[in-house]
């Protein structure tokens, strides 16, 4: 079974953390959130959500990770260094690193990990993207290698459906678009 890390920090998009957390659970896909400055995590809409660890507590190794936005969220990843061992380490494994909304270009285009590298985000953050390198697209989703970026929260499904279909095929996203009555 693949296990994947979801970084939960202070101010992070709600949409963007629960939708790929449900869906890539209902794939069978073990997700272990991880919380950044404690396991309860107030989102950007003042939701709360308990983290299934500390990240300064985490063990076990990762496939990969998924990386939600909102502001001051994915400030908030960036600036923690248990997500950037992790993020760095999975990313020059060749692992799985999914970003989406801010979090491409404010975790991961500062980190050069964008160098080289097709990427989307959410509108007005395209010049923090290309500054890090990558060559930025428009497309709701965006599949390089084993990056997957991601516009926001009216892609968080697509988003889910993508990680899903390169973790396990894109027949494993079928019963879950199907299920969920997405089009």
């Amino acid at each position: 079974m693949k296990t994947l890390a979801l970084l939960l920090a202070p101010g992070f998009e709600e949409v963007e953390a629960v939708t790929p957390l449900d869906f890539l659970r209902r794939a069978g896909i073990k997700v272990v959130s991880l919380g950044i400055g404690g396991r309860e995590v107030k989102g950007a809409h003042d939701i709360t959500l308990y983290a299934d660890a500390d990240i300064k507590n985490m063990k076990g190794s990762f496939d990969g990770v998924v990386i939600p936005g909102g502001m001051p969220g994915a400030s908030n990843i960036a600036a923690s260094a248990e997500a950037d061992a992790l993020i760095r380490e999975l990313f020059s494994a060749g692992k799985l690193v999914a970003a989406i909304c801010a979090s491409p270009a404010v975790v991961l285009a500062p980190k050069g990990l964008l160098k080289g590298k097709k990427a989307t985000c959410y509108p007005g953050f395209e010049k923090d993207l290309q500054n890090g390198g990558a060559d930025y697209s428009g497309n709701r989703v965006v599949r390089d290698g084993s990056l997957i970026t991601s516009r926001g929260p009216g892609t968080a499904a697509e988003f889910a459906f993508e990680v899903i279909s390169y973790l396990e095929g894109p027949e494993a996203a079928k019963p879950i678009i199907e299920g969920t009555l997405q089009k």
